[in-house]
């Protein structure tokens, strides 16, 4: 038997049945330690709960140096949803999601679902009408518990996100448990059955994951360490291990607000075709608050093993992430990927202005790759009324080396949204 083989067995048979188990334990342990009180019937809680709604009216151009034709899209999301009340610790919450083209302006391409293939710049927002969330809920004193469609998001969203920037939100099918073992610490653990991705339908993957991140607050700030078990069930079943440890954190020095993060983690991944990569990734961040003016400055590398293959956070909202035009989205580049980047942010008017620029090079260069571009992102968002917010943001990514295959980019948004 071959050696990845071997590992690929003792992974499945042992990570799902070892791990997560024992988290699930502690968690059952507490859950019959303590019953909450809630209300006095079923029929009580169910009747007793809240609706909400969330619109977002988005309007989105892309221009692309290539032989596509400029895309635009004018798209509503929709979302519409009833948390019922709690009995005896018990609540459920189902919540739809809809997105749909509006006044005709579909001048854009979604190549995996088939819409205008090849013609227009992609814009990732499908029409589609699904279950977003559909959860049971168990909540005391020391921790809670949910199964079924779920969002779960983790630390900064740089590993486990809801990439909520799309319309089409990121969902996962799966059971998941919050706890406090001791005082101030908090320990996260998951399992996903099925990654609901973007792109509708289209987008969803089969999976066996187990997360685990435990945090604790300090006085100079959070400590968190994880490890992310990603098994795909489709394809070329791959496994992806991810540890990690981060600590992120402010004080005060003078009249200065001083700000900083540190970040490190491990990944190896195998798959079915014999691909054995190992990679680690690197984040230092350091920022200042001063006369209202957050300035900060960061090193990103997603490392690279020898040019094969760059580290890859598939869970991740990436749109946070090293560019808002999204050039890495699909995945890092195998040369791996060091985006140095400054930003600065400040309250203007009744909203928030931020800009920041990337610098984008290969973790491990070739004759042929290493200046992967360079963007520069603004954008200007508020809240205004009780229910309202609206925005614009800027894009515009100057390529870099030919043989990296990207082209200047430019997208602008527009976008006005009602939560109630």
């Amino acid at each position: 038997m071959k050696k990845n083989q071997s590992r690929f067995i003792t992974l499945s048979g042992c990570r799902t049945a070892k791990i997560l188990p024992a988290i699930l334990a502690m968690a059952l342990t507490m859950l019959t330690s303590q019953v909450q009180a809630g209300a006095a019937s079923i029929a009580e809680a169910i009747t007793s709960g809240e609706a909400y709604a969330d619109l977002r009216l988005r309007y989105e151009t892309v221009e692309q140096d290539n032989a596509l034709e400029d895309a635009t899209a004018l798209t509503l999301r929709t979302r519409l949803g009833y948390s019922t009340g709690s009995y005896q610790g018990f609540s459920a919450l189902v919540e739809f999601e809809d997105s749909r083209i509006v006044a005709g302006q579909d001048d854009f391409s979604v190549p995996p679902t088939g819409f205008n293939p090849g013609k227009y710049s992609v814009i990732a927002d499908p029409e589609t009408t699904e279950l977003d969330q559909a959860y049971l809920q168990y909540k005391n004193d020391f921790m809670k518990a949910k199964f079924g469609p779920q969002v779960i998001t983790l630390d900064n969203q740089r590993f486990v996100g809801h990439v909520g920037w799309r319309q089409d939100r990121v969902t996962y099918d799966a059971v998941s448990v919050q706890f406090t073992p001791i005082d101030k610490l908090k320990v996260t653990a998951a399992h996903i059955f099925e990654r609901n991705r973007l792109l509708a339908e289209v987008g969803d993957q089969k999976s066996k994951d187990n997360l685990i991140n435990i945090a604790y607050p300090t006085k100079l700030g959070k400590v968190a360490g994880y490890a992310y078990l990603l098994e795909d069930d489709f394809g070329q079943n791959a496994v992806r291990d991810t540890y990690g440890v981060r600590f992120s954190g402010a004080t005060k020095l003078a009249d200065t607000k001083v700000l900083y993060t540190i970040e490190y983690a491990d990944q190896s991944l195998e798959n079915d075709a014999g691909l054995d990569i190992s990679t680690d990734y690197l984040f230092v961040e350091a920022g200042a608050v001063i006369a209202g003016v957050t300035a900060k400055l960061a090193y990103e590398k997603l490392g690279s093993d020898d040019g094969q293959s760059g580290f890859f956070t598939p869970l991740a909202t990436v749109h946070k992430f090293n560019g808002w035009s999204d050039q890495f989205v699909l995945g890092t580049p195998a040369q791996g990927l060091v985006d140095i980047y400054a930003s600065a942010s400040t309250k203007l008017g009744p909203g928030k202005l931020t800009v920041v620029y990337h610098d984008f090079s290969a973790d491990e260069d070739s004759p042929t790759v290493d200046d992967f571009g360079s963007e520069i992102n603004i954008a200007y968002g508020m809240k205004f009324g009780k229910h309202y917010n609206a925005g614009i943001k800027y894009a515009d990514y100057s390529a870099g080396d030919a043989a990296t295959n990207k082209v200047d980019t430019e997208k602008v948004w527009f976008w006005v949204g009602l939560s109630i």
